[in-house]
């Protein structure tokens, strides 16, 4: 799904923000949807300014908002998601990746290299795949103990799995003059 939203750098105004604002149409928010794997997508909206930051890189900043219906991964009933967040990236001219990848940096995700556009609708896409909820959950869902086995044989239990959940029963079976 694309939109011709890219924007080239060497048209953008150096001395005055450029505004824009998206709001993709219902068949746009249905394939989206799709592509996103969620039920619903509403109320998409994409809305800021791309400026300079100084000489020579770029600043994007925005607020996406959205209404998302996905499925709660417990009862798989329904569970309507309000997206309301800013976003923002800065487009970097002298950007580079670190030649030795044991480097360790603190990443700031809003930085990207900067090219010869910028593409408000690709970063709108990009911001709201990662705000969706990866497991959406119904208020009150809870996922309850299933226990399997064969007949005959106790079932192992998830408080069987945990570390220390056998030294309580090795407690239990010391004899008094043991403890002491």
């Amino acid at each position: 799904m694309t939109d011709s939203t890219a924007l080239r750098v060497s048209e953008l105004p150096q001395n005055r923000a450029t505004t824009f604002d998206l709001s993709p149409d219902v068949a746009s928010l249905i394939a989206l949807a799709d592509e996103l794997d969620i039920k619903t997508l509403r109320k998409l909206r994409f809305t800021g300014t791309i400026s300079t930051k100084g000489r020579h890189d770029w600043q994007l900043s925005a607020h996406l908002g959205a209404t998302v219906l996905q499925d709660c991964v417990v009862t798989l009933e329904p569970v309507t998601t309000r997206i309301d967040e800013k976003v923002e990236r800065f487009f970097v001219s002298d950007f580079s990746e670190p030649d030795d990848p044991e480097v360790e940096m603190v990443a700031d995700e809003r930085i990207e290299q900067l090219g010869e556009t910028i593409d408000p609708h690709a970063v709108m896409i990009e911001a709201l795949s990662l705000l969706i909820p990866a497991y959406p959950r119904k208020d009150g869902a809870e996922l309850e103990e299933t226990v399997y086995s064969q007949p005959g044989v106790t079932p192992l239990r998830d408080e069987d799995t945990k570390p220390f959940a056998g030294l309580a029963s090795l407690k239990k079976q010391l004899s008094p003059e043991d403890k002491g």
